[in-house]
């Protein structure tokens, strides 16, 4: 049996065993024996045309266009392509939808105490090495200036920090805290997996242990043309797309990773995904509710920014808690108020869980529900010449963690505010862009200041005249800052300054 290429955990005491099991090379018999498989599957499928070009394909080409045939899990697509590409899946029904109970992140009245105990729990499950962090990471960075992983984007307003280098800081600083060697798992794509594990590598590992980082890749599925038709990205290659965060579930079971985790004694996952810098990895008052009420997943939510905000709602569903996409979500309940003038439904989805791994592994070979996504993807046409088309021509499927929340027992919803953990960077400019999350950065980092007692220049308008940010090593929260106040330098207009 040859090492996973894609699940790098540098086990050379087993490379003997490795070596003397690899297969022996490709010879040109065997590629036509295999050639006459993969045509024997795609044929009653109507799907030979992916062979269309064999013969003037290299022996190299062929064996890459034969393994991602391969790939191709034949047994979902079959199911998908006459519901979801060729029709569209059934909307459940929302009819019985109800606002989900959430817990505040600050105790109400009455609770302080128990607010206080679930803390200390969370910080003892650290320190007992019972928790991990878990990025979703498969994404590249390309709409945002550079050719790599979305991870090694830099998108601090000052320090030049990559969003890997942000929760990377984090995790060591919960570290020196707990006493504990706190693993964190990173899940890639086949498009990045080797640049993310280069970007880590070349920076010695961002400050970690390398045996407490596990990198591993998540599923593709092939994108496909209106009329069902796998779309091909060059005469050797399909047209892949990954599997959507839903696939972090079965990736982790396929990569070993739930095998680590039991080795390493975690019992709870905190989950996040790569875009958000403002987001604590590890946050032990959410982890020691999630552990204290027995929830077997947990959801950090948000009131939304304004009625029809594009997030996903998190409502209970027939009793059952759910996550509804603002596409899907009703206007009227959108537009909905309490008595008070509140929003009725007001939790939106920060992306942010907490999952148990005992969950995880049952829920790992649970089918969940496709969704069906019209993309624009370049692809090459009959003739064999690329197309870049303009308007959306393809349909990729994907799934999406959320929807195991159904499946939890006593799921647990907690709110956090939105200036303080959440500012997803996922376009240049605009609303959730790389501007207004260091808009924000800087937002935080001088309120977090000011708390401090720290003299921050402002505009006559109220905003900071100073690009400042915070390094994770210095302060987690708020709190942290006052604890180290003689260690900040005064703040003058116009100043650039990273705290570290």
């Amino acid at each position: 049996m040859k090492p996973n290429p894609r699940n790098e955990r540098g086990l050379a005491e087993s490379a003997h065993c490795f070596e003397s099991a690899a297969p022996p090379m490709n010879t040109a018999a065997d590629s036509t024996m295999r050639y006459r498989e993969a045509l024997e599957l795609l044929r009653p499928r109507a799907q030979d045309h992916v062979l269309r070009w064999w013969a003037e394909l290299n022996e190299a080409q062929r064996a890459r266009l034969l393994e991602e045939i391969a790939s191709v899990p034949w047994d979902v697509v079959d199911r998908l392509i006459p519901s979801h590409v060729l029709g569209r899946p059934a909307t459940p029904s929302l009819a019985n939808l109800q606002p989900a109970p959430v817990f505040p992140r600050t105790a109400p009245a009455g609770k302080e105490a128990y607010y206080r105990d679930a803390e200390n729990l969370g910080c003892k499950l650290l320190r007992e090495t019972r928790v991990a962090a878990l990025t979703v990471a498969g994404g590249q960075g390309t709409r945002l200036g550079i050719d790599g992983p979305k991870g090694a984007v830099v998108v601090t307003p000052a320090g030049h920090r990559t969003l890997f280098e942000l929760f990377a800081a984090a995790i060591v600083e919960q570290r020196r805290r707990s006493a504990a060697p706190i693993p964190w798992y990173i899940m890639t794509s086949p498009a990045n997996h080797e640049q993310t594990i280069e970007f880590f590598r070349a920076r010695g590992w961002l400050g970690l242990p390398r045996e407490d980082l596990f990198f591993f890749s998540q599923g593709m599925l092939p994108a496909f043309d209106r009329h069902g038709r796998l779309l091909m990205e060059a005469r050797d290659r399909l047209s892949l797309a990954p599997d959507g965060h839903g696939g972090t579930l079965k990736a982790l079971a396929r990569s070993g990773g739930l095998t680590d985790m039991r080795r390493r004694g975690v019992e709870i996952v905190s989950y996040f995904q790569v875009d958000n810098p403002l987001v604590r990895p590890l946050d032990p008052l959410f982890i020691g509710l999630h552990a204290r009420t027995g929830s077997e997943m947990s959801t950090k939510v948000l009131p939304k920014a304004e009625d029809l905000e594009c997030v996903g709602n998190l409502c209970l569903r027939d009793g059952k808690l759910a996550v509804i996409e603002y596409s899907e979500f009703p206007e009227a309940l959108a537009h909905a108020r309490n008595a008070d003038g509140t929003r009725r439904f007001d939790s939106g989805n920060a992306a942010i869980h907490l999952l148990n791994v005992p969950f995880v592994e049952r829920v790992s070979g649970h089918l969940l529900p496709y969704r069906r996504a019209e993309k624009t993807v370049p692809c090459i046409d009959d003739e064999g010449r690329t197309v870049r088309p303009t308007a959306p021509n393809a349909v990729k499927l994907e799934t999406f963690i959320f929807d195991v929340l159904p499946l939890a027992e006593n799921p647990l919803l907690f709110q956090i505010e939105r200036a303080e953990e959440f500012s997803p960077v996922k376009n240049p400019t605009g609303v959730d862009s790389l501007e207004s999350s260091r808009r924000d950065q800087i937002r935080r980092a001088c309120r977090w200041l000011e708390a401090a007692g720290v003299a921050v220049p402002r505009r006559a308008d109220g905003t900071p005249d100073v690009d400042v940010g915070i390094d994770p090593g210095f302060a987690l929260e708020a709190a942290d800052v006052a604890a180290k106040r003689e260690r900040i330098p005064p703040l003058r207009a116009g100043d650039t300054v990273w705290i570290e």
